[in-house]
């Protein structure tokens, strides 16, 4: 019996000869002059573009994810520009490939676990003892509470009350922010230590009361860290120091075996 194929489909985009259309917008003249990337970026993932109040909170979220300084990612990208400067796009890939569980891509786990805690935002349960139980599983299982912790902005990452703040400003700040204030305040009293809530902990916060699937909110880091990174490479082009870092980590490294 034959195989009966699925039907293919997509709806975000499609163009002719003399038209372009985006998620059902004329690209020239519905987008281009009217859309910042943000707006067109929250078009591209909802199929709706963003009110005011969307747009802003939105925006404030990729924004904070552009640039962190001379971070792992920023390294990567720019020893790997050394190696190979004839491929811009190879080291914004290496750079991107290292967003995961420690960097930028916590985000992701801040939001899985406040989703897996809390199904329904409109659930009548106790946010101060569900958070009990989130803290109380993540030490038991020995994990790292995502979002939590910094090893630079102690006691408070100086990004979070501000992107609060703006989701507060503009009726984004719900359960899910609230559960993730209480999970860090419980957290802390249990291990005794600093815990802030970091920029992706309070970023997969807000994108949970945004609705987004935790599984796509690592992208957001990912689109706004390649900004970051094209920024790391035409400086790396410029004033290079990916060499340096290099020669100076091999003489470092290999002090000991080498001689005198």
């Amino acid at each position: 019996m034959a195989r009966q194929n699925k039907p293919i489909r997509s709806d975000i985009a499609w163009s002719t000869r003399d038209r372009i259309e985006v998620r059902g917008k004329d690209l020239p003249n519905d987008i281009l002059g009217h859309m910042n990337l943000g707006d067109l970026a929250y078009l591209q993932l909802t199929g709706q573009a963003p009110t005011e109040q969307q747009s802003k909170v939105f925006n404030a979220i990729v924004i904070t994810l552009v640039e962190h300084g001379i971070t792992p990612s920023a390294l990567a990208a720019r020893i790997t520009y050394a190696g190979a400067p004839e491929s811009l796009q190879a080291a914004v890939a290496a750079g991107l490939c290292g967003l995961g569980t420690v960097f930028v891509g916590s985000m992701e786990g801040a939001s899985k676990m406040l989703y897996e805690a809390l199904p329904d935002a409109q659930a009548d349960v106790d946010l101060d003892a569900l958070a009990d139980q989130v803290v109380a599983g993540f030490r038991g299982r020995k994990q790292i509470i995502p979002g939590l912790g910094h090893p630079l902005h102690k006691p408070v990452d100086p990004r979070t009350p501000r992107l609060f703040q703006i989701a507060e400003e503009n009726g984004l700040s719900g359960r899910y922010v609230d559960l993730m204030q209480r999970i860090a305040a419980k957290a802390e009293a249990a291990s005794g230590k600093q815990l802030p809530i970091n920029a992706t902990g309070a970023i997969g916060a807000i994108c949970c009361e945004f609705g987004f699937p935790w599984k796509i909110v690592r992208g957001f880091g990912v689109m706004a860290r390649a900004i970051g990174l094209v920024g790391h490479i035409l400086e790396e082009s410029e004033n290079p120091m990916g060499v340096e870092i290099w020669q100076r980590v091999e003489d470092e490294a290999t002090a000991h075996i080498r001689p005198e």
